[in-house]
């Protein structure tokens, strides 16, 4: 009997189990291994669906710069609201 605890002492002492200490476990791995597929099969479908986009940029447009005779038009001068007043 006493060889038998020698062994098993020296198996826990090299495979660093210990009766007290909480590991994961087979759970832990299938939570991990469920999450692992589900990111891979995410990133699987956006890639599909990225594939389907045809985006082809075109040159932005220059916007046409208003004159200044309209802009003096819209916006009475200074010296206009002065004497209105």
């Amino acid at each position: 009997m006493s060889s038998l605890a020698a062994v098993h002492g020296t198996a826990t002492t090299l495979l660093a189990l210990d009766d007290n200490k909480v590991t994961p476990g087979i759970l832990g791995f299938v939570v991990f291994a469920v999450l692992g597929i589900g990111t891979w099969w995410i990133l699987k479908a956006m890639n599909r669906s990225l594939k389907k986009v045809d985006f082809v940029e075109e040159p932005e447009q220059p916007a046409a710069k208003p004159s200044v005779a309209k802009l003096s038009a819209e916006k009475p001068s200074a010296e206009k609201q002065a004497a209105a007043k």
